[in-house]
């Protein structure tokens, strides 16, 4: 601005999706595959390795994409395995109040992440084609370990955390 000798700088945009555009879904989508190990004796489970596929339209930045991904299976992966908010039912407070009794992922609880971005381009969502990625990277994660549990195990848990005591 000041090699223009300009103070001030105003633009206006007008950004209208095209006519069609409700006949379409413009969201991003993944797929989710988890490998875990699961101790017969003990019942811990173990997340070896993480992969997730995510369809999310042009990336515009790779680095931040991939972080926002990996970032989303660890979270998915304490939901899956370590988090639970546990109440006192006598006075409704949580008991859970610290990461002392709240329980989430270290480093040794987390495995191989791999995130994989989908070639897709999608005129319809907008001209550059881009989908935002906030909350896809969680989304199915704590199923997909779910799953992986029942195909090691073949016990079924549907109550999160899957804590030893629900698989011995």
């Amino acid at each position: 601005m000041e090699a223009a000798n300009l103070t001030e700088f105003q633009t206006r945009v007008d950004a209208k999706p095209p006519a069609d555009a409700e006949k379409y879904s413009s969201h991003a989508f993944n797929a989710n595959f988890a490998e875990v190990w699961v101790n017969d004796l003990t019942g811990m489970v173990r997340v070896k390795r993480f992969i997730t596929a995510t369809g999310a339209g042009r990336i515009l930045n790779p680095k931040t994409s991939h972080s926002q991904m990996i970032g989303g299976v660890n979270w998915g992966i304490g939901q899956a395995l370590h988090e639970e908010s546990t109440i006192d039912p006598r006075h409704g407070n949580f008991v859970t109040r610290s990461y002392a009794d709240y329980h989430i992922p270290a480093n040794l609880d987390i495995g191989e992440i791999n995130s994989i971005f989908v070639t897709e381009e999608d005129k319809i969502v907008n001209k550059m084609g881009i989908k935002g990625i906030g909350e896809v990277g969680i989304v199915g994660v704590a199923a997909a370990v779910a799953n992986a549990i029942f195909n090691a195990t073949g016990k079924r848990v549907r109550d999160l955390p899957i804590t030893p005591d629900k698989l011995l």
